[in-house]
């Protein structure tokens, strides 16, 4: 799919910023369309399949929360959540309800712009030439068809979270930083504040068989990043297996 045909739509109550934002992406070839309402937001996504939704958090009729919630189990592109709010649970609670990710007003257009392609790239379906997969005992990971197993049983993943798990299994062994974690998947670097990769770490762990007290497949090396390590993987699930 060319970036000239990837389709957005805003749902966004202030008239002006949506507009704004909308010719500011379609000056950048992007077909975009508007919302203001969020109790007729739910219906236009699911009518409309729109590649990217960028959704403001408070709006009237219903939140994007509520919104998010509601299409997010039929819905399967991605959806970028925005908030004039800089409170973490916020972030947390969109990231839950299966944003994949979360900018704060006021965002730089050129920002918004390169978090959107980021997105967007991501959710393109891979050339049949780059199809991977990759085992660890009894959790497999599977690149191509963008799915995931544990001891032959699909684990539900989000493709957030999808493609963080994919980052760390085919960098088994290193240690990747959050710079270089944000850097691959969104292709902006780490601001120092944003909790959005630790909490995808939090609700990965227990869908891949780790211990989320005390993890030994997705380990957090203090004050460098995280590390998935293929041989408590091996040993773990080739005991469950067993």
């Amino acid at each position: 799919m060319s970036e000239q045909s990837w389709r957005v739509l805003i749902v966004e109550d202030d008239q002006r910023l949506a507009e704004l934002t909308r010719d500011y992406l379609m000056a950048n070839g992007l077909q975009v369309s508007l919302e203001g309402d969020g109790a007729l937001a739910a219906g236009r996504i699911l009518d409309e399949c729109p590649d990217l939704v960028i959704l403001d958090l408070m709006l009237p009729g219903e939140d994007g929360l509520s919104i998010c919630r509601r299409v997010r189990p039929v819905y399967t592109g991605p959806i970028l959540m925005l908030t004039a709010r800089t409170d973490d649970s916020d972030q947390v609670q969109g990231l839950d309800t299966g944003a994949d990710d979360f900018v704060c007003k006021p965002v730089h257009p050129r920002v918004l712009l390169a978090r959107i392609h980021a997105l967007l790239r991501r959710s393109e379906p891979l050339a049949a030439s780059a199809a991977s997969h990759l085992e660890f005992g009894a959790l497999r990971v599977d690149n191509a068809l963008r799915e995931a197993w544990l001891q032959g049983r699909t684990i539900e993943l989000t493709g957030a979270e999808f493609d963080l798990l994919w980052l760390l299994v085919s960098n088994a062994g290193r240690v990747l930083s959050r710079e270089e974690i944000f850097t691959a998947l969104r292709g902006v670097g780490y601001d120092g504040q944003d909790r959005s990769i630790d909490v995808r770490i939090s609700r990965i762990r227990p869908r891949i068989g780790d211990d989320p007290e005390q993890p030994r497949l997705i380990k957090t090396v203090r004050n460098k990043g995280y590390l998935f390590v293929p041989e408590a993987a091996r040993q773990l699930h080739g005991l469950a297996r067993a």
